[in-house]
């Protein structure tokens, strides 16, 4: 374990309790631990799945208007995340949305940021939601916007 602190529950041993306590744990400790007991001659292993508990819910911001596609940019963005996690836009009905290419940037204390844009034209639901989520730690985070129609410029030519 890299910096952690590890302990034993001392008044518990004689009951055989003989779990492993792990405090200050940081990304890097995550993995596969042995315990080997020499009197039984036993060796158990235990895999360690670290997650973030810093995630910050995703942010949608209205980006630019773009008269050429007549549609509405949107911006979502949401950092804290491991391990890396996907970004998913969908419409008022769940439907997934065609989006750009998610933007990733791991931070020097290894959790994730992630964002992507999406153009909403005038044909999907003015309510769209933006998801963060990590399949296997069935952790995620959504955020919605409402997009009023006065927003799409095809309206203002």
């Amino acid at each position: 374990m890299d910096g952690g602190i590890q302990s034993l529950f001392h008044d518990e041993l004689k009951h055989g309790n003989i779990s492993l306590k792990l405090s200050n744990v940081k990304i890097s400790d995550q993995g596969t631990y042995k315990c080997f007991i020499p009197a039984l001659e036993k060796n158990s292993f235990i895999q360690l799945l670290v997650v973030s508990d810093a995630i910050s819910g995703p942010v949608i911001s209205l980006s630019a208007i773009n008269k050429a596609r007549s549609g509405v940019v949107l911006q979502c963005e949401s950092a804290g995340w491991y391990p890396e996690p996907e970004l998913l836009w969908l419409d008022g009905e769940g439907n997934l949305l065609s989006a750009g290419p998610t933007e990733t940037l791991r931070g020097p204390d290894d959790l994730y940021t992630v964002s992507s844009r999406v153009t909403v034209e005038k044909r999907h639901s003015n309510n769209i939601t933006c998801r963060v989520q990590q399949r296997n730690t069935n952790q995620s985070r959504e955020t919605h916007i409402h997009v009023p129609v006065l927003l799409y410029p095809s309206l203002f030519v």
